[in-house]
């Protein structure tokens, strides 16, 4: 691991998770918990296998990962955040939110995966109408479906099929983004390919700028 061999709290924090890729596998597990290497590697497109096992290697020695061989029927190891690396949380949200007006300017060639959805949901939804019966939106913007639920004053997402969805939005990741922040407006989604099916209104529940 290289050092920038600087006496700064900011320069020793690079030395650790600065180095390529090393953040967006803190990304990886934060969303999804613990992930098998095959796991990793397919929400990190384009990474070279020798590389990816140096970082995990790299991230394990300064303590933000662990690994642990799963009993059967699971038998293969598992890579998790600890205590120290789920601390990158706030930062990462932070950080992707910082770079959210970027994504303007994204080539169209840019990789896409279903789950990175997650963590601008979690920065920015919230539960409008605490006191209602809890309600599942289903989304389908890439290569898997999204479920989030909301209830009781709380918004969760996570990867999978809705059980009972309310509402099902399916487009592209830049219209379902745009719709679910507040960006765009349902005619304007629709006009940008958006596809529906249940009730429009209950998106209100959870966008940011919503009046429930």
């Amino acid at each position: 691991m290289h050092s920038y061999g600087q006496y700064c709290a900011l320069a020793r924090a690079l030395d650790v998770i600065g180095a390529r890729w090393s953040l967006l596998i803190v990304r990886e597990l934060l969303i999804r918990g613990a992930c098998r290497y095959t796991d990793l590697r397919n929400g990190l497109p384009s990474i070279a296998t020798n590389l990816l096992a140096d970082r995990l290697r790299e991230l394990e020695e300064a303590g933000i990962v662990e690994s642990e061989l799963a009993p059967p029927p699971v038998a293969t190891t598992l890579f998790r955040l600890t205590a120290r690396g789920k601390e990158l949380e706030p930062i990462l949200l932070q950080l992707g939110n910082w770079g959210a007006p970027l994504l303007a300017n994204a080539a169209k060639s840019d990789t896409f995966r279903s789950h990175w959805i997650v963590l601008p949901a979690k920065l920015h939804l919230a539960d409008q109408a605490p006191t209602r019966a809890p309600l599942q939106i289903e989304l389908r913007a890439g290569d898997e479906p999204l479920t989030i639920e909301a209830g009781g004053g709380e918004v969760h997402i996570h990867s999978g099929p809705a059980h009972d969805p309310e509402l099902v939005l399916s487009g592209t990741p830049q219209v379902i983004l745009g719709l679910l922040l507040g960006k765009l407006d349902f005619a304007a989604a629709r006009a940008a390919g958006l596809k529906h099916s249940g009730d429009p209104k209950a998106l209100r529940r959870v966008q940011p700028t919503a009046k429930a």
